[in-house]
């Protein structure tokens, strides 16, 4: 199918726009490491189930799996966590804004680690998408609540977690460069080995109690973190690896940084 990959980065930025509202609402809820855990789990079961469904092939390599296993953990545990704190403290459209720059940093370890090389009207095209994304965030601007170095802060999260999403996209791209690999069963690989890793040492930290009962006494964050996790590591990202396995890494990643576009008609300005 022509410009499959492209087709699928348009489609995670439509699901990252869901998945960012979502979230962004929960974590004001119930904090971001209680949110990061809790919808990785909820994620790994639906893959589970979507990889029984579909019948994945789960035979990889010792090389695609650690490819898969690092990508998750510095995408899903380290990234996403810098992410929700930025959106804790600067609100999902300046983290959206911030999170752009992920392409920029992926195009570049791309071209570093797997020799992609962008065409001057790809690049041109990045920029452009760039521009109209960073033009449509800043159009209004959000009221800054308490002290400037939080902000800072919040703006510092906001990259660590473009780096993290940028580099776990690369390392997905080196597992699919080697063979093919299901989808569905990639994301099942990213998921799980995220969770086994996050889920422990938040409970040791004391960031992950009461979960039971505080989504007991919350139901809308639970239906929030049930619907971004559905929408974000569930299909977002699955649909992200089919992306990157399609086409070059710096295009998937550029569109899928249309979120701030895509979440115009989501919100209320």
């Amino acid at each position: 199918m022509p410009f499959v990959g492209e087709l699928c980065g348009l489609l995670t930025a439509v699901c990252w726009s869901g998945s960012s509202l979502a979230f962004s609402a929960a974590t004001l809820r119930v904090g971001p490491i209680r949110l990061n855990v809790t919808r990785l789990i909820f994620a790994a079961g639906l893959l589970f189930v979507a990889v029984v469904i579909t019948g994945g092939d789960i035979h990889l390599t010792s090389s695609q799996l650690w490819n898969l296993v690092i990508s998750g953990i510095i995408g899903l545990v380290i990234g996403d966590t810098f992410l929700f704190k930025s959106y804790e403290i600067i609100g999902a459209r300046m983290g959206v804004l911030i999170m752009s720059v992920a392409p920029a940093i992926s195009a570049l370890l791309a071209y570093l680690l797997l020799g992609e090389i962008l065409t001057w009207i790809a690049v041109l095209g990045m920029m452009v998408t760039l521009l109209g994304i960073a033009l449509v965030v800043l159009e209004r601007r959000e009221t800054i609540t308490g002290a400037r170095s939080r902000h800072f802060q919040g703006i510092v999260f906001g990259v660590l977690a473009a780096a993290g999403q940028g580099a776990a996209l690369v390392l997905a791209k080196m597992a699919f460069n080697e063979s093919p690999i299901n989808g569905f069963v990639a994301t099942f690989v990213r998921i799980v080995s995220s969770t086994m890793v996050i889920w422990p040492l938040a409970w040791i930290a004391g960031k992950y109690d009461n979960v039971y009962s505080i989504y007991k006494k919350d139901r809308k964050a639970l239906s929030l973190t049930l619907l971004g996790a559905f929408l974000g590591p569930f299909l977002g990202i699955t649909l992200s690896l089919v992306s990157v396995a399609n086409t070059t890494v710096g295009i998937a990643a550029t569109l899928m940084a249309t979120v701030p576009i895509l979440m115009l008609p989501l919100v209320k300005y």
